[in-house]
C-alpha cells in the first residue's frame, strides 16, 4: 500500500499540472472501487484551487468543496494527454480544459474517490486522524504522552492513524530499526529518550523517502511513470533471512498485529536508542 511518502510524491507530481486548471468533465468508467464512486456534475467548470495531502489522502480543493482520493493498495495517478489510449484498469479520468487528463489506475480497486462540501476536516474519513508526522506537532514528547496507557506493541502504536498518520508497515519497520527499538516492545514501557529518537527517525526517513521518490515494492510508480528509489535503502523491510546491513546477524521475521515484521534481534533491543547514528 502506498504510504505517506508515496502519496506526497504523487501530490508533488500532479500539483504543477492540476492546480489552477479548470475541470471540464469527470469520466467514471468503473464506479466499483472500495466504496461506490459518486462525483456530482457541479465539479465541472470549477478550478482546482490547491492540491493537498492529509494522511494518505489527496485533496483537490475546488470552490464549492474537495475531491478526496485514496490510492488504496495499488492505485496510481498519471497526467496524460487526452488522446492517450485507456488501459484495462483505468477507472476514472478528471479531464481538464487544456486537454490534460488526471487518470486513476487501480488493478485491485481498493482505492476511493469522494466529494465533500464544507469543512473537509469533518469528513468521516478524516475527522479522527492523528497528527502529521512531518509537522511541528509531532515529536517525541507527543508520542511519549500518547503512549502512557497503551498496551499496543510499539510498531502497532506508530501505525495507528489515530496516533500519527501515514506510517505504514515499511516506514514503521525502518524507523524502529534506525532507532534501535524492537517492534514488540510495549509502547507504554518506552522512555521519553527512546521516543525522542524514534520521532527523529520517522521524520528523517519520511523526508528522505519523499526526496528520492518513494518506495516501489509492487505497484507504486510516480506520476511520471518512473519508480521510487527508496527501496534501495531499506534495512529490514522485505529482507527476512538476509544479513543485517549493520551487524551481519540474520534478520528475523514475525507476524505482529497480522502484519509481517522484520527486525534485527541484535541491533534492536540490546543498546540504548540514544546512541543511534543517522545514516
Amino acid at each position: 500500500m502506498p504510504e505517506l511518502p508515496e502519496v506526497e510524491t504523487t501530490r508533488l507530481g500532479i500539483e504543477p499540472w492540476v492546480e489552477n486548471s479548470s475541470i471540464q468533465s469527470v469520466l467514471v468508467r468503473n464506479p466499483k472501487l472500495r466504496w461506490p464512486v459518486s462525483i456530482p456534475d457541479t465539479v465541472c467548470g470549477q478550478r482546482v484551487l490547491a492540491v493537498r495531502r492529509r494522511a494518505k489522502y489527496l485533496l483537490l480543493d475546488l470552490h464549492s468543496g474537495s475531491l478526496i482520493v485514496h490510492l488504496g493498495m495499488s492505485g496510481s495517478l498519471r497526467i496524460l494527454q487526452s488522446n492517450i489510449a485507456v488501459g484495462p484498469h483505468d477507472h476514472l479520468d478528471v479531464i481538464f480544459s487544456d486537454n490534460l487528463v488526471l487518470r486513476y489506475n487501480d488493478p485491485r480497486r481498493f482505492g476511493s474517490w469522494h466529494y465533500h462540501e464544507g469543512d473537509i476536516s469533518e469528513h468521516w474519513l478524516l475527522r479522527d486522524l492523528g497528527v502529521e508526522p512531518l509537522s511541528e506537532d509531532f515529536n517525541g514528547e507527543y508520542l511519549h504522552r500518547k503512549s502512557r496507557a497503551k498496551l499496543q506493541a510499539i510498531k502497532s502504536f506508530i501505525m495507528d492513524a489515530k496516533t500519527v498518520v501515514g506510517i505504514g508497515n515499511i516506514y514503521a519497520a525502518e524507523a524502529l530499526f534506525l532507532s534501535g527499538i524492537r517492534p514488540t516492545v510495549r509502547s507504554s514501557r518506552l522512555s521519553l529518550a527512546s521516543y525522542l529518537t524514534l520521532a527523529r527517525s520517522i521524520k528523517f526517513l519520511l523526508a528522505r523517502a519523499i526526496e528520492i521518490g518513494g518506495t516501489t515494492l509492487r505497484d507504486f510508480t510516480r506520476p511520471s511513470g518512473e519508480p521510487g528509489y527508496f527501496q534501495q535503502t531499506l534495512n529490514v523491510y522485505g529482507r527476512d533471512g538476509k544479513s543485517c546491513k549493520k551487524c551481519g546477524a540474520m534478520l528475523k521475521r514475525i507476524i505482529l498485529s497480522q502484519r509481517s515484521t522484520v527486525y534485527c534481534a541484535k541491533c534492536q533491543g540490546e543498546r540504548s536508542p540514544d546512541t543511534v547514528d543517522f545514516y
